[in-house]
């Protein structure tokens, strides 16, 4: 009589999988976005190289014009991220440790009608009633991308289970431990996804910066309009699109590595 065999249950098979094949999916998830924006790159470039450029659009389409435009717009946006995340998120708790729901609730619809307002009306707006340039341009960008940050920092500290916090509070810990121990490790998925979308929104909105004299590659993309050059705006535009994706994967990236495992 032969023995019963043994079907192996689904874990035991994912267990003795390779560790190379459960890998895969998070590697190819976290190159592709690289292997998109080369490839990319290198057709537009290739597609350039190809054309016969007249003075107007060699002169722009040199490198010293291209690295000094991307200088601009990466100086603008990071500085805007940085000041949104310092500003954002501390406010975000303040708002979140209010006893009123009628309070946060007003502070959350004020976020949401701010997102809703077109970005080139907000800048437009502080150049009229103060003045054009980069500082300007900056105070906008942090004013636009400040609304998500601080939606999805009161949204993540109000998510965490009342349970937990009493436990905490319960060991002894005192309201600023539990918030620093407890409640933001907890928060921090969705606090980073709020960060991540500043980001990229940053990126994006630096772009019309240019109507205010603030530099950056909108530059390249309005003047390829202006003048009817598309060579030039194509390539203004495929680089603001790629810098947003390559922001938007630094910082998934980030994101992965600074979220608390089992998260």
């Amino acid at each position: 009589m032969s023995a019963p065999q043994v079907v192996p249950s689904a874990t035991t098979v994912l267990q003795t999988q390779p560790a190379t094949r459960r890998g895969m999916p998070v590697l190819l998830r976290r190159t592709m976005p690289l292997i998109v924006v080369a490839v990319v790159l290198l057709l537009t470039y290739v597609w350039i190289s190809g054309l016969e450029l007249d003075s107007i659009e060699q002169r722009t389409l040199n490198a010293d014009y291209i690295t000094a435009r991307i200088g601009e717009h990466l100086v603008l946006s990071i500085i805007a991220s940085v000041l949104v995340a310092v500003l954002a998120i501390p406010a975000g708790i303040a708002v979140s440790r209010s006893r009123s729901r009628v309070f946060r609730g007003i502070v959350i619809g004020i976020a949401n009608v701010g997102q809703a307002t077109p970005a080139i009306g907000v800048v437009i707006l502080l150049a009229i009633v103060w003045q054009t340039g980069f500082t300007t341009a900056l105070v906008a960008l942090v004013v636009y991308s400040f609304l998500p940050v601080l939606q999805n920092t009161i949204t993540g500290l109000a998510q965490v289970d009342p349970s937990i916090k009493e436990s905490a509070r319960g060991m002894g810990m005192r309201p600023a431990q539990v918030l620093r121990r407890v409640e933001l490790p907890l928060a921090s998925p969705v606090i980073l996804a709020g960060l991540r979308t500043a980001l990229v929104f940053a990126v994006g909105v630096a772009t019309v910066a240019t109507f205010i004299n603030a530099g950056g590659l909108g530059d390249m993309i309005i003047n390829g309009l202006k003048l009817q050059r598309y060579p030039v705006l194509v390539v203004g535009a495929v680089l603001v699109a790629s810098i947003a994706v390559l922001i938007d994967w630094a910082a998934g990236v980030v994101e992965d590595i600074v979220r608390p495992k089992g998260l």
